[in-house]
C-alpha cells in the first residue's frame, strides 16, 4: 500500500512586517525554499512531479500562480507544474494534504508542498476593494444577518478579531490570561532560538538567518498597557495577544516510502492522518477543536498519545480554548513558541508549523505530532505525523 512520507522540510526565517524580507519578492522567497529543499535532500528537481503552494492574498506580486512562478524562479525544469491553493491561513497545510493524497493515490511520486506570504509587500486584504465587488453576495449576508459579530454592511462582514473576542467571552478568558499566554509565547520562542532549536529547519535569505519577531524585552506589564484592538470598550484581545503580520516561506518534500528508498532518503515522518472541517464562520476560529477530535478519531489515537502539538496562535484565545476542550497537556502545546512570537505569514504558516513540528519530533524522538490551525471563513485543518522507527 502506498503511503506519504516527508523527506525534507525547510523554511525561511520569519520576518517582521517591513523587516528583513521587505525587499524580497514573494516569488523569489518561494524559490529560496525550493532551492534549499532540493539541495538538502539531494533530490534532482527532474524527479519532482508537482509543486503545491499555499498563498492567501493572491493579488499583485502574489497573483498569477505563485507555485508555478516559484518553479521558474528556482531555475527548475519547465516541465514541472505548480499550483496555488487558498484555504486561508491553512493554505500550505492544505497543500501538504493535497501532496500526500497525490502520492498515496499514485497520481504523483514526488511532490513539493509549501507556501509563501510577504505581507509587507502584499498586505492582508489586498484582494478586496479592487472595484470588482466583494467576496460575499446577498445570500451569505442574509443567512447571517442579525448574528452577533456579523456586519452585513462591511465589505468583509466576518472579522477574525471579533471572532477572537467572541471566543474569549465564551471561554471566559480575561485580559490577564491572554497577556500571560502572549508573554509565554515570546519567552518560549526566545529560549528555543537561543538553544538552536530552529537552526536545522531554517535556510538563510542572504544574511537573514533568524526569526525577528521575538520580543525579548516584552513583559506582562508591557502587554497590559496595550489598547484592545477590536473592541475599545470591553475588548481583551490586543496586538500583543494576536499573531504578528509577517513575511516568510516554507516547503516540504513528499513522496512514498518506496520512492524514498529508491532515492536513498530516510523519511523524517509519515503523514498519518489528514482532515479538514468547517466551523461557524462568525466566531470563525473554533475549528481546531473539532478538527483535532476528527483527526484523533480517524487515527485511532488518543490525545495523550501525541508528543507535541502545534496549534497556530492566530489569537491567544484560540490555543487556550483548544487546550480547555481537548484536555491536552499544556506543556506539549507550542513548546517552542508560536505565531504570537514567531509571526504568521498566512499562506506559509501551515508549512512552517509542519516544518517546526517534524524537526522537533526528530530532535526529541517523538512518535506522534499534531498540528492544527484556524482559517478564515470558519475552517480548520489538522494533521497527525508519525515518526517512522520511533
Amino acid at each position: 500500500m502506498r503511503d506519504a512520507v516527508i523527506v525534507g522540510a525547510v523554511r525561511t526565517p520569519v520576518g517582521r512586517r517591513k523587516g528583513a524580507l521587505k525587499d524580497v519578492h514573494p516569488v523569489d522567497l518561494a524559490a529560496t525554499v525550493l532551492t534549499a529543499l532540493a539541495e538538502r535532500t539531494g533530490v534532482d528537481p527532474e524527479r519532482i512531479d508537482d509543486v503545491q503552494f499555499g498563498c492567501v492574498s493572491q493579488v499583485g506580486e502574489q497573483s498569477w500562480n505563485v507555485g508555478r512562478n516559484a518553479v521558474l524562479a528556482a531555475g527548475w525544469p519547465e516541465h514541472i507544474p505548480g499550483t496555488t491553493i487558498d484555504r486561508q491561513c491553512g493554505s500550505s497545510q492544505q497543500a501538504l494534504h493535497a501532496a500526500a493524497a497525490a502520492v498515496i493515490a499514485g497520481h504523483s511520486d514526488v511532490v513539493v508542498a509549501g507556501g509563501v506570504e510577504v505581507m509587507t509587500r502584499v498586505p492582508m486584504g489586498s484582494s478586496v476593494g479592487q472595484d470588482l465587488g466583494t467576496p460575499y453576495g446577498t445570500k451569505v449576508r442574509d443567512r447571517y444577518r442579525g448574528v452577533q459579530g456579523f456586519d452585513p454592511d462591511a465589505a468583509i462582514p466576518f472579522s477574525q478579531g471579533v471572532g477572537a473576542e467572541l471566543m474569549a467571552r465564551q471561554w471566559e478568558f480575561d485580559r490577564a490570561t491572554l497577556d500571560e499566554f502572549a508573554f509565554r509565547s515570546h519567552e518560549k520562542a526566545a529560549a528555543a532560538q537561543d538553544a538552536g532549536r530552529f537552526t536545522a529547519e531554517i535556510t538563510p535569505v542572504g544574511e537573514f538567518t533568524a526569526d525577528e519577531g521575538i520580543r525579548r524585552d516584552t513583559t506582562v506589564e508591557k502587554l497590559g498597557g496595550l489598547k484592545p484592538a477590536f473592541d475599545p470598550e470591553n475588548g481583551v484581545v490586543t496586538a500583543g495577544s494576536a499573531s504578528q503580520i509577517s513575511d516568510g516561506a516554507a516547503a516540504l518534500l513528499v513522496t512514498t516510502s518506496e520512492v524514498a528508498r529508491q532515492l536513498g532518503l530516510a523519511p523524517l515522518a509519515r503523514v498519518h492522518t489528514a482532515v479538514v472541517v468547517g466551523s461557524d464562520p462568525v466566531t470563525m476560529l473554533t475549528g481546531p477543536i473539532p478538527a483535532t477530535a476528527k483527526a484523533l478519531e480517524r487515527s485511532g489515537l488518543k490525545v495523550g498519545d501525541i508528543g507535541a502539538f502545534e496549534v497556530n496562535e492566530a489569537f491567544a484565545p484560540v490555543p487556550l480554548a483548544w487546550l480547555a476542550e481537548t484536555g491536552a497537556d499544556a506543556a506539549r502545546m507550542n513548546p517552542l513558541g508560536g505565531a504570537i512570537a514567531l509571526g504568521h505569514p498566512l499562506g506559509a504558516s501551515g508549512a512552517r508549523l509542519a516544518t517546526t513540528l517534524i524537526h522537533q519530533m526528530q530532535a526529541e524522538g517523538l512518535q506522534y505530532g499534531l498540528q492544527t490551525m484556524c482559517e478564515g471563513g470558519g475552517m480548520a485543518n489538522a494533521t497527525i505525523f508519525e515518526k517512522l522507527g520511533a
